[in-house]
Formats: C-alpha cells, structure tokens, sequence
C-alpha cells in the first residue's frame, strides 16, 4: 500500500520532474459517466466476476464470498473457502470466472494462506466448481501456493488473469519485508506467475529446466501488482504499487527483470533513497508509464466495447489513494493523457472490469462498499 506523503516540500522537485512522465488531462464534462449503484453494503470487497446468467461473484476482503443479482441484491456467504489469513492486506482476495463456466461451473480465486502455526502465511490460488444452488464451493483444491511462507501481513499481490491460450497470470507481492527476494529465482516472492488451470506448469515458461529457478515463474522484479488485465492485442499489462512514489504500468515479457528494489522512481515512506537509489541499470526493464506522487494503482481494464463513444483501447486504472478512476489514452504504446473520473465519489477503487455488456463495473473499498456500473452519458 502507499501511504501518505510527509515531506511534501521536499518532494516538489520530484513532482516536477514527474510531469513529462505523468500527463493529467481535464474530462471534459460532456464525456463523463454517470455512476449507477448495483449494490452497496459490501464489507471492503477486492474482486467480481461475471456469471453467465448476468450474475456478479464478489469477494470480500475479510474472507467472504457473495453472489450479487442482477437487480443488486447481494446473497449471503458462500460456503466451502479455505482457511484464511485475514488481516491487514490479506484475506480473500480475487475472483476469477472461468471461460467454460456455463459447462464447469470453475471459478479462481486467491487469498492469503496461513501456514502451519509460526510458519506465516503467502498467496494462494484454488480452483473449485460453484454448485448449481449457488450456496457453496465443490471440489475445492489448491493449485498454487506461494513459496516460502512469511511473517507479514502486507504485500500479497494477487490478480488473476486468463490468457488467450488458457494459462493463468497471478500477480505475487513482495510481502513488504522481503523486497531483496525479488531479485531472486528461487522464490515466488515479487513475482509473476504463470500456470495451467490444473496447476502444471506450462513448459514454455521461461525458467522451465533453469537450476536454480522456480518454473512458475514468467517474470520478476515486481513490488505489488494488484491489478492485472488483457490488452485488446491479447497482451498482459498489469499495475504495482511503488513505495512513496513510483507506482508502474508494466507489460510483463517472459524471463524479464522489471528492476525492483534495485531501480524505482520512488524513495523510503518518510524519505531517503532505497538501495542505490537508481531509477534505470542496463539489464533491467523500465516501466511503460509511473506515478510520483503515488496514486496506490488497484485493478485495471481495457475498454475493448463500443458502448462509451470515444473510449474504446482506453485503459482504466483504480486509485486507492486518491479515490478516483484514471482513463488513460494509449498512443504508439505510451501514455498520452489521464483523466479523473469519478473523484467525487471520494472512495477507494478496488477493482474495475469490463462486463459481458461492454459496460465497465467498479468496487469501492469501503466498509460500506459499492459496485458500480458506469453508465455512457
């Protein structure tokens, strides 16, 4: 997470510099959606699918999960989750609905999972079918589980994507007090991953026979990417959290370095340098946009629909910090322009999808949390 600033003064210079990086454009007023309430009275919520019958599963973070109608109502817990580790960044994290659900009735979702007494706890992923009532999980498994364990309560990561070729995605935190990990092979700590939806490892990945490597993994050097999605061309693009400054948009390649904490655009919460406290080395890749300030980047989403006039290939970015939803237009690969939506609302954005209907769905995260759906004016 970031949190706040404490040396604004200090830190004008860096804002300055930042401005040619991070282009900020008014909306124009006749462009802006209107923000419909599906449903509120959702406890801090992290995750939404979509169900075939116009359904929406939601995940909440405190380690329930919800079916919420098509007309907003949200149902009680469903049963059969594992044990988990609730608490600070933890809990039930994000929901994922299979391609082939209306035939499986698959869903993924990952949570923190505790380990065995004083062991600490990590990221996992499960798989299990949702029975035909809705009222519980079947067939519950595992399929991935972070290595090792840690003693931390912050920085599990955790969106889960399904790529073209039917692999999953999983973004991994570097669990805050492990950092130096993500520079190393041998765990799964500031990673991305990469597996097939029974938990084999696709043997295309790059680390697939490496000594000393772990084969789930597709790239490193990641902090905490808690959004994650598919470009219109199919390729992934996910968001992280930088410390105090330098969130990222990243577009993971197999086998690359993405730098952290070696090079990073931000510095220590309270100030001074992280490591050397370089922002570029040769070998290491750079960020495809970053934030200074930090605006705690949550879930994202391409708007690959035709329903807002305009819109269509922009990217949408949560800000948790700031409370807003960033539209930001893409151009030969850079960002060219960002736009606040919704800062009126003031609230933490957790998570934003494109719905079955072309329409884009928001969560609030908020003890009194909302999903929203944007409406085009």
């Amino acid at each position: 997470m970031n949190y706040s600033w404490s040396l604004r003064g200090r830190l004008n210079r860096v804002w300055i510099a930042a401005a040619a990086v991070c282009v900020t454009a008014a909306l124009p007023a006749q462009a802006a959606p209107r923000a419909e309430v599906v449903a509120s009275g959702l406890e801090k919520p992290w995750g939404i699918g979509f169900l075939p019958d116009g359904r929406f599963l939601v995940t909440e973070k405190a380690g329930r999960l919800r079916i919420v109608s098509s007309e907003g109502r949200a149902g009680p817990a469903i049963g059969g989750l594992p044990d988990i580790a609730s608490g600070g960044q933890g809990g039930l994290l994000d929901v994922l609905v299979d391609a082939d659900h209306a035939r499986t009735r698959t869903i993924f979702f990952c949570f923190s999972e505790p380990g065995p007494a004083g062991s600490g706890n990590s990221t996992a992923l499960a798989r299990a079918e949702l029975s035909t009532d809705g009222a519980r999980l079947e067939g519950m498994k595992v399929i991935f589980s972070q290595k090792p364990k840690v003693s931390s309560s912050a920085h599990f990561g955790c969106r889960i994507v399904d790529a073209k070729d039917g692999t999953l995605f999983m973004t991994l935190g570097d669990r805050f007090s492990r950092k130096e990990d993500a520079q190393q092979l041998g765990n799964h700590i500031g990673k991305l991953v990469r597996i097939r939806k029974d938990g084999s490892i696709p043997p295309d990945n790059p680390f697939v026979g490496k000594p000393g490597a772990l084969p789930e993994i597709w790239s490193y050097g990641h902090r905490n990417g808690q959004g994650a999605t598919l470009s219109p061309d199919g390729k992934l693009w996910m968001t992280e959290h930088g410390p105090q400054g330098g969130d990222e948009i990243n577009i993971p390649q197999p086998g690359k370095n993405y730098g952290w904490p070696t090079i990073t655009y931000g510095e220590n919460y309270g100030g001074g340098k992280i490591g050397e406290g370089i922002t570029a080395r040769q070998g290491l890749e750079q960020p495809l946009h970053y934030w200074v300030p930090s605006i705690a980047p949550s879930g994202m989403a391409f708007v690959t629909s035709d329903r807002y006039p305009g819109w269509k290939g922009n990217l949408f970015v949560g800000s948790l910090k700031f409370g807003y939803l960033d539209r930001i237009e893409i151009k030969d690969g850079k960002v060219v322009a960002e736009h606040k939506l919704l800062a009126d609302e003031r609230a933490r954005i957790r998570d934003v999808k494109q719905g079955p209907d072309g329409l884009l769905y928001v969560l609030t995260d908020e003890s009194n949390g909302k999903l929203l759906r944007l409406l085009p004016d």
